[in-house]
């Protein structure tokens, strides 16, 4: 017997479970199927435990800087495993706060790992599931190189399990979690080297920020060795060993974490049998409407490929459930302007168009930047200094703001009120009339008057 339902979700993350509460809401009947924890990557090994970690190496910081105002306190005595508890704890009761509030809203949970079986039709926990609309949202995974030894290495699912916190660490990436693991763990007193293929971190991100961040990333202690392309793994007694294509070798680590990447987890759903084409990378495409190739089945969050981000599966999988169910045809998710803030050490905000990105939509002429550099306050009077970076871009006569990027002290909680106002069509003028929150951080972007000519990096 195949059971039927309106919405069958696979994929018990913030994305599956988003789309699965607001369709019930709207009386749909619907079921998820989840073989894992609940909440996903976001909630089990992503974004929850990682702000925990993040927080706890910001307290140690706050320690360094405690002695420069008359306290007199040490950071000797930190332990891991404690904080490891706490964290697990709180993830553990998030696991059982999705899996309630499903419950709660009448979504009928199937545990089992699910695979097509046909074109509508999906086995899990030993039976047989169909429904009017299939939706994945099965997340990714953490890519592991096809390169010897490459299991010596450590993924980010790996770094939560740890009981003890490594002293001798090697993170092999340029991304998120490789700029975040890294500030981090040597907040924490790890010692850290971080391998890049080029010659910056984050690829994608506006100049200032790359810069900027490999800076004070260098003065914190992290040796960065760029233009590191890895030829393999090796075991030297009890520490590992990595070995570069140009015959570089450096040894003596403890831990090595791949921070290369992240895979679409869908190799496992069977997808021949509904007849979706997938890419490369495992992801499957969609339109603006979140509609796979294949009628009746559509894909949310990290799967699609497109911006891997917890609050763009949740925004999507609800505008989703409302078109659906809802009554509200045209109801999708535009994927401009979405603010992202990285927590490394310090932190960025941004939103909009880098300054290159900027000049290849508008044109060289018409784009305009405004930028400032400055120590806050608070490292006024400390001996560890972290410096501010704070870029505007512009365009037109009327200088409409396409761009935000902040580096510093309180950018990751600065960019939210900020990315409303550039979401709305502000412009410098806008800015310029906002009176200032003296002494601020944030007042930075509403005071700047110095502006330049965009330059192509």
């Amino acid at each position: 017997m195949v059971q039927s339902f309106d919405l069958l979700t696979i994929g018990a993350g913030s994305g599956g479970v988003a789309i699965s509460n607001r369709a019930a809401s709207h009386g749909a009947n619907c079921a998820i199927i989840e073989s894992g924890p609940f909440g996903g990557t976001c909630v089990n090994v992503g974004c929850v435990p990682k702000k925990v970690m993040w927080s706890g190496a910001s307290i140690a910081h706050s320690i360094d800087d405690s002695r420069s105002y008359g306290f007199s306190v040490s950071q000797q005595d930190f332990d891991w495993p404690t904080l490891k508890r706490a964290r697990d704890a709180y993830v553990k009761d998030l696991n059982g706060h999705y899996e309630r509030s499903l419950a709660k809203n009448g979504v009928e949970i199937i545990q089992g790992a699910a695979r097509f079986v046909g074109p509508r039709t999906i086995m899990a926990g030993g039976k047989q599931f169909t429904a009017r609309h299939i939706v994945i949202a099965t997340g990714g995974r953490p890519i592991v190189p096809d390169v010897p030894g490459a299991a010596l290495g450590t993924t980010s699912d790996g770094f939560f399990e740890l009981q003890q916190m490594p002293k001798q660490v090697a993170i092999i990436g340029s991304g998120y979690i490789a700029v975040e693991f890294a500030g981090m763990l040597r907040s924490l007193g790890a010692d850290v080297t971080l391998l890049i293929r080029r010659d910056h971190v984050l690829n994608s991100f506006d100049v200032m920020l790359r810069k900027h961040l490999m800076e004070q990333m260098g003065a914190d202690g992290i040796e960065i060795v760029t233009q590191a392309q890895i030829k393999g793994l090796t075991k030297n007694g009890d520490a590992i060993g990595i070995q570069l294509n140009d015959a570089r070798s450096l040894q003596g680590f403890e831990r090595v974490f791949w921070a290369v990447g992240r895979r679409a987890h869908t190799d496992r759903l069977d997808l021949r049998a509904t007849g979706l084409p997938v890419e490369p990378d495992g992801t499957l495409a969609v339109n603006e409407f979140q509609e796979t190739k294949a009628p009746g089945i559509y894909a949310i969050g990290d799967v699609t490929g497109k911006l891997e981000l917890t609050p763009v599966a949740i925004a999507a999988g609800r505008r989703l459930a409302d078109r659906l169910f809802g009554g509200m045809a045209e109801r999708k998710l535009s994927y401009d302007l979405v603010p992202t803030v990285v927590f490394s050490h310090p932190p960025i905000g941004t939103v909009g168009l880098t300054e290159d990105e900027a000049i290849a939509a508008h044109g060289l002429a018409n784009v305009k930047v405004y930028e400032a550099h400055f120590t806050p306050l608070y490292f006024a009077i400390t001996a560890r200094k972290s410096k501010c970076a704070i870029k505007l871009v512009v365009t037109g006569a009327e200088e409409k703001i396409v761009g935000l990027h902040v580096i510093g002290q309180g950018a990751d909680e600065m960019l939210q009120g900020f990315a409303v106002a550039v979401r709305m069509g502000a412009t410098k003028k806008d800015f310029d009339d906002t009176v200032a929150i003296h002494p601020t951080v944030s007042e930075e972007l509403v005071t700047m008057k110095t502006s330049r000519p965009a330059q192509a990096s």
